[in-house]
């Protein structure tokens, strides 16, 4: 048999089968296990990924020899056994071998009624799935008796083929396995597999298996039994047992006649009906999480009072049941740590630490974008800064709905639980920010949004306006219409754990971006190891702050603008010191300022009014100094550096706010040794010239305050001229953090803000393989990265090398950074976990 076997392409699943998953895919695997556990499987036979494929392709089959396997009258199944379950295939087909002769015998022995449904579900099966007939001439309203039903199906099929059904059962069985091998290897079959990560030739095998019949005399019926709560991860006896039924039936919507499996005040369960069974279905699934590493959903029948074991299949499970079920295997010795932290996604942490949109409750979707921000929210649509912040007065939850948002709008996105904008990519200001706060966020919606009349126009026609409340998932990039049911954030025993274990085991480092104390507290909540990215123009636009700042860009004179400045010191100051509290014992990493002066500014003629009336100008000087600002492509102006040499005050306060505050901070703490970053970098002589003046107010603090302190300075790589000279740069600088999000602008030539509009047709036909905004570009901007750390290390080997661009929170950028030997990743708060968790993974992948 073995020799005829292998000949024809199928095996006997046997306890030393040759079996692999990738031969015969992960269902046929899992079958060879239970057999090995001595589970009473059905009599079961695997076709092979070559033999299926040879089936597609129309080569002669021995259907004889097959069915020989099965005795003289088999009824078999047939299922779909891909290399990954997830990767889906054609549906089971159940009864094959039903015909004229076998429906009599079965109403001999089982009963008119049990022989009538086995034979009806086969008909269907098979004229729907295998000759592809119209569905809808053999489907029958339950109140049409089964003798009935398979009279008026019969009858059907003779009519559309011209050909009584076929009673052969070799020609019946090889109808089924062309037909699903077909199926498999069809267009759309292979575009919705790609769609979720298959590779485009991925393999099916066949699953050919006797019978278990689930109808008939004596206790008879089909169920599934898990011992986990899929969308928890506790333990519970969970499932459902249906009397006379086969498959899955017990699991379809309106199944009349479902049993509970453990006892339950709400109806009848097979625990009190049959205990014996009962108990040895409960201990045969126990051994299956055991010996198969891993939570099952067992898939049985009861034959006359006899239990089968028909397949096993892994949980399905929300990303919070996957957590605790990884750890809890490990914790009971089942796995191993180190296989726990690969079995938990790292993308999968953003979810649990935000509020979620409840995926079991209805949704009726307004518009989709970009999911640029996970979580979920409820609120009000508001239109514009200000009414965000009466809304959070009034203790009402809003959401801000914007074109595009831009630094004066930080006020109101504080203020909001969630960001909506009509513009915008994942690395726009909107999803930046609402990255950094932890709040969901969707960008480049398929919206229309009239400010003036406050109102919202969808794709569909349909207009909301000021007031009306919407719930925005942004981990689906969906808004939806009303208040959907909110999921609470999971920092449970479980997180802690799993993520203890992946920080003793990671090497490289993870710090956070983290612009204020709040953010700050956050950080340092999710445990980074320290601050890579300080923006500290997002402290001047806080409160009276903005005003400070207005009036010394407006400053006409120099003494003018020093003594604006001089009103800001004490509130970076103060800024500093609280930072360098929270974050006691760790770096932080203060950049510099960067933004152009213009984005400090209104953008409207109402708020230059405004500003006209706080200043007591006229609103034509306020209009001019704006126009005067502003610039063609902010983007490459008067920003970061620039900036700074040209109005060499600013960076002047900030330094002196710096070591002030490391002065006091030190006082309370462990010695404070801040780390200052340059932005914008792109000549030796920018540094040289930035370094003069911070060393000199150093100077300076320590003869007025007669306190010691050091420092460490930097440059922020953002540029492809600092990449390529970062052996010049580096002569003056302690680390080079590259920021990414930057970089790949002027790499690609890109705004992230705009290249949203057209970056998913980039991506569909291949220009990208995926938006370098989103993944971290390895070809191109991943090239710099590497000549940027090996000159810089070449001219100074103690360099520190990071990345500090919202890539840093990336999987994959994490792998490549670790492998091109950078010391640590920064990424925004709500996204340490993930980055944490993805180095662990590297470690553990490597070690497996």
């Amino acid at each position: 048999m073995q020799q005829e076997s292998d000949i024809l392409g199928f095996t006997r699943i046997r306890r030393v089968a040759p079996i692999a998953v990738n031969t015969h895919g992960g269902r046929a695997k899992c079958l060879q296990r239970l057999i090995r556990l001595d589970l009473p499987v059905p009599e079961t036979v695997a076709l092979s990924f070559d033999a299926v494929h040879r089936l597609a392709e129309g080569q002669a089959f021995d259907k004889k020899a097959l069915l020989r396997v099965f005795g003289d009258t088999p009824l078999l199944s047939v299922r779909p056994s891909s290399e990954d379950p997830d990767w889906g295939g054609p549906g089971a087909i159940l009864n094959i071998g039903m015909n004229d002769a076998r429906h009599a015998e079965l109403t001999e022995s089982h009963g008119a009624e049990a022989a009538d449904a086995l034979y009806l579900r086969f008909v269907q099966a098979f004229a729907v799935h295998v000759e592809r007939l119209d569905p809808e001439l053999f489907e029958f309203d339950a109140s049409v008796p089964v003798h009935e039903a398979l009279k008026s199906a019969l009858e059907a099929h003779e009519d559309e083929t011209g050909d009584p059904f076929p009673q052969d059962p070799a020609h019946q069985l090889g109808q089924v396995l062309r037909s699903m091998a077909r199926a498999w290897e069809g267009t759309t079959a292979r575009l919705l597999r790609q769609a979720k990560g298959a590779p485009a030739d991925a393999g099916l095998g066949l699953i050919v298996q006797s019978m278990a019949l689930g109808l008939g005399p004596g206790e008879s019926g089909a169920g599934v039994v898990q011992l986990v709560d899929e969308q928890t991860g506790a333990p519970v006896i969970k499932g459902r047992y249906l009397r006379q039924a086969q498959g899955r039936a017990a699991l379809g919507k309106g199944a009349s006649g479902v049993l509970y499996l453990s006892k339950d005040e709400r109806g009848e369960s097979l625990e009190e009906a049959q205990p014996d069974l009962f108990a040895k279905l409960v201990e045969m699934t126990r051994l299956c999480r055991v010996r198969l590493r891993e939570e099952m959903q067992v898939e049985f029948t009861i034959s006359e009072g006899k239990l089968f074991v028909l397949d096993a299949v892994r949980v399905p499970r929300s990303s919070r049941a996957a957590l605790r079920i990884a750890v809890q295997l490990a914790e009971d010795g089942i796995i191993p740590c180190e296989e726990a932290i690969l079995r938990v996604p790292a993308r999968s942490l953003t979810e649990l630490l935000h509020q979620q949109v409840d995926p079991t409750d209805s949704r009726d979707v307004l518009a989709k974008g970009i999911a640029a921000s996970p979580g979920g929210a409820v609120g009000r649509i508001v239109f514009n800064s200000t009414d965000a912040q009466t809304y959070e007065a009034r203790g009402e939850p809003c959401i801000m709905v914007r074109r595009e948002t831009t630094p004066e709008d930080i006020r109101g996105m504080h203020s909001s639980v969630g960001i909506l904008t009509e513009r915008g990519g994942v690395t726009s200001h909107a999803a930046v920010i609402a990255r950094g706060i932890g709040m969901p966020c969707v960008v480049g919606a398929s919206i229309r949004i009239n400010s003036r009349e406050r109102t919202l126009t969808l794709e569909d026609g349909r207009k909301l306006e000021e007031g009306d409340v919407i719930t925005l998932d942004g981990s689906a990039g969906e808004a939806l219409l009303g208040a959907v049911r909110l999921l609470p954030p999971v920092k449970d025993h479980w997180y802690v754990t799993l993520m203890d274990w992946a920080d003793a085991i990671r090497d490289i480092g993870v710090r956070a971006n983290a612009d204020t104390p709040s953010d700050a507290a956050v950080a340092r909540n999710f445990k980074a190891q320290g601050i890579g990215l300080c923006r500290t123009e997002h402290m001047f636009f806080e409160g009276d702050r903005l005003t400070v700042m207005r009036e010394m860009i407006f400053a006409a004179k120099h003494e003018d603008r020093a003594e604006a400045i001089a009103r800001l010191l004490p509130m970076q100051r103060s800024d500093f010191i609280e930072l360098f509290r929270i974050m006691e014992g760790l770096p932080v990493c203060i950049r510099l300022f960067d933004p152009p002066l213009h984005e400090f500014l209104p953008s409207d003629r109402e708020g230059a009014k405004e500003l006209a009336e706080a200043l007591d100008l006229p609103l034509s000087d306020v209009t001019r100094r704006i126009e005067w600002l502003s610039e063609f492509n902010p983007m490459l102006g008067m920003r970061g550096v620039r900036l700074g040499i040209t109005f060499p005050e600013i960076y002047e306060m900030q330094a002196r706010a710096i070591f002030e505050a490391t002065i006091e901070a030190s006082k309370h703490g462990a010695p404070v040794v801040p780390e200052i970053m340059i932005p914008l970098v792109s000549a030796k002589r920018e540094v040289e010239l930035v370094k003069t003046q911070i060393d000199g107010v150093a100077a300076a603090v320590r003869n007025e305050t007669g306190a010691e302190f050091t420092y460490r300075l930097g440059v922020m790589v953002e540029t492809p001229r600092a990449a390529l000279r970062a052996g010049d740069i580096a002569q003056n600088a302690a680390f080079l953090s590259f920021g990414t999000n930057d970089l790949t602008q002027m790499a690609y030539g890109l705004s992230r803000d705009d290249a949203g509009r057209f970056m998913n047709a980039y991506v569909q036909q291949g220009v990208f393989p995926e938006d370098p905004f989103h993944t971290l570009d390895f070809e191109g901007v991943g090239e710099l990265l590497k000549i940027g750390a090996e000159r810089g290390r070449k001219v100074r080997p103690e360099l520190t090398v990071a990345v500090c661009g919202e890539h840093g929170g990336n999987p994959e950028s994490i792998a490549f950074c670790r492998a091109a030997g950078f010391d640590y990743v920064s990424c925004s708060p709500f996204r340490v976990p993930v980055a944490r968790l993805a180095a662990a993974q590297l470690v553990a992948a490597d070690a497996k």
